[in-house]
C-alpha cells in the first residue's frame, strides 16, 4: 500500500466525522495516557465505540486533524506486515506536519491482523503517542499477547452485543415509564431481543428474513476468517458440526467425549484433543463463553465440566434448527450474558451443581453475593409445571443453605412474586424487569420499579 492510499483512507475517515451513530451505555475513557483495547465479537460494535469516542473528543475540542483512523479490514492493508507501520506515520506527517504525534489520538481498527502489530503497538507508547486505541476480533490476540508485551499498560474494554436496555434504546422506547403500554411495548420487545439477540445492525433491521442472513453471514464469516485462516482449521465439515453441536446444548455442561462420540458416529474422523482446541478458540473469539461449575478448589473447578453459553442468541437460531426447549435455553442465555456484562473487578461467576443444580452463582472477595436461578415459568397450573417449580426451588435453597447465601433470585419470562421457603426468601422477577436492573450484579434492591 503506498503513502497515498494511506492518505486517502486517513482523509475519508476525517470527513466522516463526526459519526452519526447510536450510543451505547458504557463510554470509553478519552483522557488517559493509556492504551486502550476492545476485544469483542465481530460485529458487536467496536468500531462504533470507538467512533463514539472519537465524537467525545471532537465535542472537547480536539480538531479531526488531530485523530488518525486506520482500520486494517481493509482489502489493501492485506498484505501490510509489521515493517510497514511506519509508512502510516510517514502519511500522516506530510498530510499534518506542524502536528506533534504526542497530540494526536490514533485510531487501529482490526490491528490484530497485522502480524507482529504487538511491538508497532509498544514502541508508539513509549516514543511517540499515549492515546491509543485498538480493537480487534480475537480474545487470545488482545488479551494474552498484549498483556504479555505491554506489560500492564493496556487498559481492556470487553464489547458484547447489545444489553437489552441498550436495545431499548436503539428502538426508542421509554424503558423508565410506568404506563402499561409502554411496559407492554417492553415485554413485546423483549420477546425480539431473547430470540433474536443483540447485534446492533441486526437489531437496526426490520426485515426477520434479512436478519436472519445477516445472523447466518456472521457464522459463515467466523468460520472463515477466524477458524480456517487464523486457525488454520482443515476440517471445516466437522468443525462446523461441532460447533453446531456446542450451541445446541448451552445451559448444560458440556461434553467433549461425548460430541466425540458422535462424530465418530457419523463417520467423520477428528482427533479428540482437537475438539478441546476448537473450544478454546471458540472462546478466543468470543462465539462461546465459559461458564466454571463453582467449587472453592481451583483444581476441582477445572477438573469438572463446563457449561457454555452462546454470544448471541441471534446466532444460534440463525444456524441451529429450534428445538423444543429453547425458551427456557435462551432465557438462561440471556440473563448470563446480561451477568457478564455486569461484572466488574473480582466479580466470579460460575454454576453450583450438587444436590440439585443453581443456574448462577455471583461471588465477590471469596464470598457468595447471590444466588441466580432462570426458569422459563413458575406456573402450578400442570403438573408439569408443578414439577419444574420444585426443582428450580428445591436447587436454589440447597446452593443457598450450603454456600450461606441469602440473596436469592429465580428470574422468569414474565412472571413476578416473593416466597419464603424453610426461611429463605426468593424473589420472582421478569426478565424484562430484571435486564433492565440499574448496574452492578443486580442484586435484589437494585431492581427497578416499574
Amino acid at each position: 500500500m503506498t503513502i497515498e492510499e494511506i492518505q486517502e483512507v486517513i482523509e475519508l475517515k476525517q470527513q466522516e466525522m463526526p459519526f452519526d451513530v447510536k450510543p451505547r451505555s458504557e463510554a470509553l475513557p478519552v483522557s488517559g495516557n493509556q492504551i486502550v483495547t476492545l476485544p469483542g465479537v465481530r460485529r458487536c460494535g467496536k468500531s462504533t465505540r470507538m467512533e463514539l469516542a472519537i465524537n467525545d473528543l471532537l465535542k472537547k475540542g480536539v480538531p479531526r486533524e488531530n485523530i488518525l483512523w486506520i482500520g486494517f479490514d481493509d482489502e489493501r492493508f492485506a498484505q501490510f506486515s509489521a515493517k510497514e507501520l511506519d509508512l502510516i506515520f510517514d502519511a500522516y506527517r506530510e498530510m499534518f506536519p506542524e502536528i506533534p504525534l504526542r497530540d494526536v489520538w490514533m485510531f487501529f481498527d482490526e490491528l490484530p491482523l497485522v502480524e507482529g502489530w504487538e511491538l508497532f503497538a509498544l514502541r508508539v507508547y513509549k516514543s511517540y503517542c499515549k492515546h491509543i486505541f485498538i480493537c480487534g476480533s480475537n480474545a487470545h490476540t488482545l488479551s494474552k499477547e498484549m498483556k504479555s508485551e505491554l506489560r500492564g499498560w493496556p487498559v481492556e474494554f470487553e464489547t458484547f452485543p447489545l444489553s437489552f436496555a441498550e436495545y431499548c434504546d436503539f428502538a426508542g422506547l421509554r424503558r423508565n415509564s410506568r404506563l402499561e403500554s409502554e411496559k407492554a411495548k417492553i415485554r413485546k420487545a423483549f420477546n425480539a431481543f431473547n430470540r433474536m439477540g443483540g447485534m446492533p445492525e441486526v437489531a437496526l433491521t426490520e426485515s426477520k428474513s434479512l436478519k436472519y442472513k445477516k445472523l447466518q453471514g456472521y457464522f459463515d464469516t467466523m468460520l472463515l476468517k477466524d477458524f480456517i485462516e487464523h486457525f488454520g482449521v482443515k476440517q471445516p465439515l466437522v468443525l462446523r458440526f461441532f460447533l453446531k453441536r456446542a450451541m445446541a446444548g448451552i445451559a448444560n455442561p458440556l461434553s467433549v467425549n461425548a460430541i466425540y462420540g458422535e462424530i465418530k458416529s457419523r463417520g467423520m474422523k477428528i482427533a479428540k484433543d482437537e475438539l478441546y482446541c476448537w473450544l478454546q478458540e471458540a472462546c478466543d473469539i468470543y462465539l462461546l463463553q465459559r461458564l466454571p461449575r463453582f467449587s472453592r478448589s481451583f483444581a476441582k473447578q477445572e477438573a469438572a465440566l463446563a457449561k457454555y453459553y452462546v454470544i448471541d442468541n441471534g446466532i444460534r437460531n440463525a444456524v441451529i434448527p429450534l428445538q423444543s426447549d429453547d425458551d427456557g435455553k435462551q432465557l438462561e442465555n440471556t440473563v448470563y450474558l446480561e451477568l457478564l456484562r455486569r461484572r466488574h473487578g473480582n466479580e466470579t461467576l460460575s454454576f453450583w451443581q450438587n444436590r440439585g443444580e443453581c443456574d448462577f452463582v455471583l461471588g465477590e472477595d471469596e464470598k457468595v453475593r447471590q444466588l441466580v436461578q432462570v426458569a422459563w415459568s413458575m406456573d402450578e397450573d400442570s403438573i408439569a409445571g408443578q414439577k419444574t417449580r420444585k426443582r428450580e426451588i428445591d436447587g436454589l435453597v440447597a446452593a443457598a443453605e450450603e454456600l450461606e447465601c441469602e440473596d436469592l433470585t429465580i428470574v422468569t419470562y414474565d412472571e413476578e412474586s416473593s416466597i419464603n421457603i424453610s426461611g429463605h426468601d426468593i424473589r420472582i422477577v421478569p426478565a424484562w424487569k430484571w435486564c433492565l436492573a440499574s448496574r452492578g450484579f443486580a442484586r435484589s434492591n437494585d431492581l427497578c420499579e416499574m
